[in-house]
């Protein structure tokens, strides 16, 4: 299962572009739609240009196709695209570990009808609520009940 045209526009609306090596609210070194870079810890002088278009784009799909795997392995029941689109936003923005350990996987593999409601509890970084999180969230969940 790959990503969508309308999951990939979510993916790229809260991610943002940045065409040079930035720090994210992480504090690890990254460049165009959120790829991290090496381990994100030091920013080696290579990756320290500006990048093309076509070369981020190409960093998000190599990113898309591990996060796609990921999802497809830590919920290996039955997902619409929907459901699938709204899994890889969140775990590209959280990581695939925290798909792994979460009461959302674990609901999803159950098949609890509400198991998406778990989704909107991940709106925090660094012990705050963040706004952006918080909408990026309630789109991943109208997402994944194709309730856009």
């Amino acid at each position: 299962m790959k990503t969508s045209p309308n999951g990939l526009q979510l993916i790229r609306k809260y991610e943002g572009y940045k065409s040079t090596p930035y720090r994210c609210p992480a504090g690890l070194y990254t460049v165009g739609y959120g790829h991290v870079i090496g381990n994100g810890l030091q920013l080696p002088d290579e990756w320290n240009r500006t990048f093309s278009l076509g070369e981020i784009n190409a960093l998000l799909e190599r990113d898309l196709e591990r996060f796609e795997r990921g999802v497809l392995r830590y919920c290996p029941v039955y997902l619409t695209q929907f459901q699938f689109d709204a899994l890889v936003s969140f775990s590209f923005n959280l990581g695939l570990g925290v798909l792994q350990r979460s009461t959302l996987r674990q609901k999803i593999n159950r098949g609890d009808a509400d198991a998406a409601k778990v989704i909107l509890k991940y709106n925090m970084a660094g012990g705050r609520v963040l706004k952006g999180l918080t909408n990026r969230r309630a789109a991943e969940y109208r997402m994944f009940y194709d309730s856009r």
